[in-house]
This record gives structure tokens, sequence and C-alpha cells, in this order.
């Protein structure tokens, strides 16, 4: 019998994802998704255009990393929880929220959604990401001349595992310090799961 992944192999998976994708690093993909891996998407709004599915650790990488990475910098994405909780499927579900220019027209997006994980054995032995499954159910573009906002909402929140709590502290911050702010009220509290 083939034990479960450890909590600890899993937080390394997830923090390897958000070093590849916030860092444009597509070669880091590899070592956190098995060959295999099967990505899907839920989209819940028209702000933002992925493909609905994508098979394989080279297609992620292009899809997730080198394809965002074209259009978006100064990448920051939050898992909104203190750390990973894993049931006895190897399924680890948490909401995420997302800072980042985007570089045709220098504007703010912010987002939210949910992140479902499935982390099994790939050949080798090895803990890897086996499935992931993203929900998006916001994705906002904000006018930001100079990238004002976006240094002013990443310099308030804790990076990468911010706790719900932590994030509501940390956007009221923000609009308590930073005129024009009220497009973070929709983003005080988390996603909500999807049924």
């Amino acid at each position: 019998m083939i034990s479960p992944p450890s909590l600890s192999s899993v937080q390394s998976l997830l923090e390897c994802y958000l070093r590849a994708k916030d860092q444009n690093r597509p070669e880091l993909i590899a070592e956190c998704f098995a060959p295999d891996a099967e990505l899907t998407f839920s989209i819940a709004t028209d702000d933002i255009d992925f493909p609905r599915s994508v098979t394989g650790a080279p297609a992620i990488a292009r899809t997730l990393v080198a394809d965002f990475g074209d259009r978006f910098d100064r990448c920051l994405t939050y898992y909104v929880c203190a750390a990973p909780k894993l049931d006895g499927n190897g399924v680890c579900a948490m909401p995420w929220l997302v800072t980042m220019r985007q570089k045709d027209n220098d504007a703010l997006r912010l987002g939210k959604g949910t992140y479902r994980w499935r982390v099994g054995r790939a050949s080798g032995g090895m803990d890897r990401v086996v499935q992931l499954h993203i929900a998006i159910e916001r994705m906002d573009a904000i006018s930001d001349p100079g990238s004002v906002k976006l240094r002013g909402l990443q310099a308030s929140l804790r990076y990468p595992w911010l706790p719900p709590e932590e994030l509501a502290q940390g956007m009221a911050a923000f609009v308590a310090a930073h005129p024009d702010s009220d497009f973070a009220l929709p983003f005080l509290q988390p996603a909500a799961f999807p049924c």
C-alpha cells in the first residue's frame, strides 16, 4: 500500500508551483507536477482567458508560466490559508488571491478563486501534483499608473501563506491608507468554494 503524501511534501510542491508561476520559471513545473498531470479551469469572469483543460507538465508550464508571463509580471499569488490541509485521497483545496501587473496597459490585476490539488506518486516514486483544478471567481483590472496600488497591496499582504483573517486585515489596512481603493473591498474575503 502506498502511503499518502506528507503535509511537508505537499507544502513544498505548492511553494515550488508559486516560484515557477510568480518568478516566471517554467522549468520548475517539472519539479512539482507529474509528467502526465492534468490541469482544468472553471472561470466565472470574462476578464481572463485560459483553455478549459491542459494535459502534461510541459503544456502546464507553457499555460501557467510562459504564456502567463508574456502577459503579466510583478505577480504574487497567495494561498489564503495558514498551511495546506490534505484529505485521505491526496486532495488539498484552498482559496487563492493574486496581485499582478498587466504588461500591455500597466493595469493592476486583482483576482481570487480556489485551487483543488491532488497529489500522488509519479513515476520514480516521487510525490507530485497529478491534478490541479483552478476556479477563477474574479479577475478585476484596475487603472494603476506607476503600479502604486500594486506595490501598496503587495506590501499589505503576507506572502505566500495568508490566513483569511490576515487577508481581511491587510486589505482593510490598504483601503484605509489609499484613496480610490474601493476596488479592493470585494477581496476582503476569500473566494467561496464552488459546489
